[in-house]
């Protein structure tokens, strides 16, 4: 195994690629980040079919959804760029996160829709304290503002997404787009109030976590849920983002020792299915 080497602050991609070590854990990050749509996950939890999940849901619904996104993710940006780094998760296992988001579901899912906008900052809460204990498991420095703000990216995973470049994983394509907002507001740094350059990357979230809430409201507003389905289909949504933050910071982890075109070349042989893990 060639040794990675870094020159003028640049990563140059070992001669042989990933080791096989490395290789695994890319393969199972990957996984963990193409899991299934969040609605057939709730599906599948609650024994509901998607048919009836799918329900058209109140005209309101949509402005009840982004409006609840907005100050859900208003907060969990006030805790991520000011106290994420206090040591407030130590203590706190991912069992505790999903129990609290449960009960919180099942307050939401007794109030309906319109719970929706108390509940959804609540959980959301709950679920970025989760992401950043993933975080540091996986070796990020919260101290610092740019891992801080990848556990928002978090946020913005798990959705559908579009890319014209059929080689490339979805995670990387949502990471590319995200990536120049995120540049921005790590260069102004924190403390400066809600820039434009926070604005501008929170929207981008929010844009993606609506996909998802909005797949939460269908659930939680079905028929047969009531409070007992919303602590299921809250139970199911802290559980998802989770896997989508041990995915996502596994690869950081891989591409800190690695480099970043080492594991993304090495992704994209995985899923072409000329490598094997």
């Amino acid at each position: 195994m060639s040794e990675t080497i870094v020159v003028d602050g640049e990563w140059e991609r070992p001669e042989d690629g990933l080791p096989e070590p490395a290789l695994r854990e890319l393969a199972e990050a990957l996984r963990l980040l193409e899991s299934p749509g969040f609605l057939i996950q709730v599906a599948n939890h609650v024994g509901v079919p998607i048919e009836k999940l799918m329900a058209r849901l109140p005209g309101r619904a949509s402005r009840i959804v982004s409006g609840s996104v907005d100050r859900a993710l208003r907060a969990a940006l006030d805790l991520a760029v000011k106290s994420l780094d206090a040591g407030l998760l130590r203590g706190r296992s991912g069992r505790w996160h999903t129990l609290a988001a449960t009960v919180s579901g099942a307050v939401g899912g007794a109030g309906g829709l319109a719970a929706l906008a108390v509940e959804l900052p609540v959980t959301t809460t709950i679920m970025l304290r989760s992401i950043a204990e993933i975080a540091r498991e996986e070796g990020e420095d919260l101290s610092r503002l740019e891992a801080r703000l990848a556990c928002l990216q978090v946020f913005a995973l798990g959705g559908p997404t579009t890319t014209d470049d059929a080689a490339d994983n979805a995670y990387f394509a949502i990471r590319a787009g995200l990536a120049d907002a995120m540049r921005r507001v790590a260069q102004e740094g924190a403390g400066r109030g809600l820039t434009r350059s926070l604005v501008g990357f929170v929207g981008k979230i929010a844009a993606r976590f609506e996909i998802v809430v909005s797949e939460k409201a269908v659930a939680q507003a079905a028929p047969l849920l009531g409070a007992a389905g919303g602590a299921a289909v809250n139970a199911v949504f802290i559980r998802h983002f989770q896997r989508m933050a041990r995915g996502h910071f596994t690869v950081r982890r891989l591409e800190r020792a690695w480099g970043p075109e080492a594991v993304r070349a090495a992704a994209r042989q995985l899923a072409a299915g000329r490598l094997s893990a």
